[in-house]
Order: structure tokens, then C-alpha cells, then sequence
């Protein structure tokens, strides 16, 4: 046992490491901050934003969601045969088209509407935030860009604060989770492949997490504090395995930490979707350039997903 105690301990500074390396390298070099960069270090830059949004891509569908969706539907299977065990008097038509809903994909949804709602009410309680503005202007590169009417309107940057607080609780509550597995695993090998999992993908999305708060124009110890956040809640998820591994769960729990996931997922596909990928794709260079740093990011996230 203590063993498998010192390994899991090493994974939790591991996890908390990694995060505040990977999420605080686009924070504290200027390198990273695209509104200071022309010519070609900009479009460097617009195709990193594009890789980075690949990756947010791939970890919302390969990680995120697809975690979620095994996790309610095994939590599901498990309270069914309970009551099936429980009331005899059930006929197995029952059991089954209860079952056959599709309750995991409602889950993801309630949590997009979720953000959808708040989002909506925002607005709506600040009828002014939505109309457009000089920032606007300045943070999609300057002036009146040729073609640019094409891709639509543009997301108005007063979301961005709020987008940015949904996808750190998003991956706030999966990072929790993604610990919680880890802590919970019963032997070193199994906590081992696990957290280098855990960690081929997290360094990635933290990376883009903190380059995603520099492109909004976050400021730095804003920006510090949320990334030092996020690197807790892995270590904090590990450390809550590392509590209840001896012990036996509670009736229930499995599936409201499977719920909760789903409501993440949820609420991160709406930020992928109307915050990250419409930011990213808005300029008209480079078209196929942009497609192809969003399919490697999108690629390297289902690749890592054999294993994670």
C-alpha cells in the first residue's frame, strides 16, 4: 500500500506541475500576445490559436463527452438492476425502453443550454453589452478587413470574460474528476498509465487555456490566478480519490459526479463552438491553413484518447 500511496502522490504533483507550466508559459511571455505581433509572427500566432482550438475541439467530443456518456450510462445500468432487484413486479419492457433514452446526450445538452440561458440573460439584463464597439475592432486586427463580412458577425468581445469563467469551471469540474480517477486506481501500473494519460492531454489544454485568456485581453494576475485554480482542482480530485479508495461510495454518488460531468461537457462544446472556433476562423487568410492546425489538434486529442 505504501507503494501505490507514494505513486499517487507523485502524480499529484505531476498533474499540478505540468498545469501551471503548460498554462502559464502564453501568460508570462510576450511572445504570446497577439496584439502586439504583426506580419508573420501574427500569423504564426492566428495558426496556434487554431491548433489550440483543435485541441479544445477534440477534448470536448474524445474526453469530455465521451466520458460523460459512458459514465451516466453505466450509473444508469446500475440504478435499473437496483430497482429491478428491489420491485420484482417490473416487466423487462420497462427496464429496457428506460434504458434506451438517451439520457447522457440529454444531460450534455441541459448543459449547453444552461450556458446558452445565462449567457441570453446577460445580455438581456445589459441591453448596451451586445451592441458593438472600438474593441471589437481592435482585437480582430484593426480596421475593415476585406471579405471579412463573409464569415458573419463577429462574437461580441464582452462575452469573452463570461466564456472564459464557463470554460474554467467546465474544465474545472473535469479536472476534478479526471483526479478522482486517478486517486481511485488500486494498483501502481494502472495509476501510472492513467496519469500519463491524464497528462499527454491536460498540458495541451491548459496550454490553450492560457493562450486562449491572452487573446481576450485577460489581465495577468487574473489570468495567474486562473490558471493556478485550475492546476488545483486535478491534485484536489486526486486527493478525494486518495480519501474514499478505502471505503465504499454512496448510493447515488456515481451518478451525480456522471451528471455533473455531462453538464461540463455541455457547457464546454458551447464555448468551443460560439467562443473559440468563430475567434479563430473569423479572418480570411489562409483558409486551408486554419482547417489543417484544427484537424491536428482535433487528430493528436483522438489519438491520445487510446490511451486516456
Amino acid at each position: 500500500m505504501e507503494p501505490l500511496l507514494g505513486v499517487k502522490i507523485g502524480c499529484l504533483f505531476a498533474l499540478l506541475t505540468l498545469t501551471l507550466v503548460c498554462g502559464l508559459i502564453p501568460i508570462c511571455f510576450k511572445w504570446f500576445q497577439i496584439n502586439a505581433a504583426t506580419g508573420r509572427h501574427r500569423r504564426v500566432l492566428s495558426l496556434l490559436g487554431c491548433t489550440s482550438a483543435g485541441v479544445f475541439l477534440g477534448a470536448g467530443f474524445m474526453h469530455m463527452t465521451a466520458e460523460a456518456l459512458e459514465g451516466i450510462e453505466s450509473e444508469i445500468q446500475k440504478f435499473v438492476k437496483q430497482n429491478r432487484t428491489e420491485s420484482e413486479g417490473s416487466s423487462d419492457d420497462a427496464d429496457s425502453a428506460q434504458t434506451d433514452y438517451p439520457y447522457g446526450e440529454l444531460i450534455i445538452s441541459l448543459g449547453f443550454f444552461l450556458v446558452f440561458f445565462l449567457e441570453s440573460l446577460a445580455l438581456q439584463c445589459c441591453h448596451g453589452a451586445s451592441e458593438g464597439s472600438p474593441v471589437q475592432e481592435e482585437e480582430w486586427g484593426g480596421a475593415h478587413v476585406p471579405g471579412l463580412h463573409s464569415h458573419g458577425p463577429l462574437p461580441s468581445p464582452s462575452r469573452g470574460p463570461l466564456r472564459a469563467l464557463v470554460l474554467l469551471l467546465s474544465l474545472s469540474f473535469h479536472s476534478v474528476f479526471e483526479g478522482l480517477a486517478v486517486g481511485l486506481q488500486p494498483t501502481v501500473a494502472a495509476t501510472v498509465q492513467l496519469c500519463l494519460a491524464v497528462l499527454a492531454h491536460k498540458g495541451l489544454v491548459v496550454f490553450g487555456v492560457g493562450l486562449r485568456l491572452v487573446r481576450i485581453g485577460t489581465g495577468s494576475r487574473w489570468a495567474m490566478f486562473s490558471i493556478l485554480s485550475l492546476g488545483l482542482m486535478s491534485p484536489l480530485g486526486l486527493a478525494l480519490g486518495l480519501a474514499v479508495a478505502q471505503g465504499d461510495s454512496e448510493a447515488g454518488r456515481g451518478l451525480a459526479q456522471a451528471v455533473l460531468e455531462g453538464v461540463a461537457a455541455g457547457t464546454f462544446l458551447y464555448v468551443t463552438f460560439l467562443e473559440i472556433l468563430p475567434r479563430d476562423l473569423a479572418g480570411p487568410e489562409a483558409p486551408l491553413a486554419k482547417w489543417s492546425c484544427v484537424a491536428t489538434g482535433f487528430a493528436f486529442m483522438a489519438f491520445i484518447a487510446l490511451w486516456a
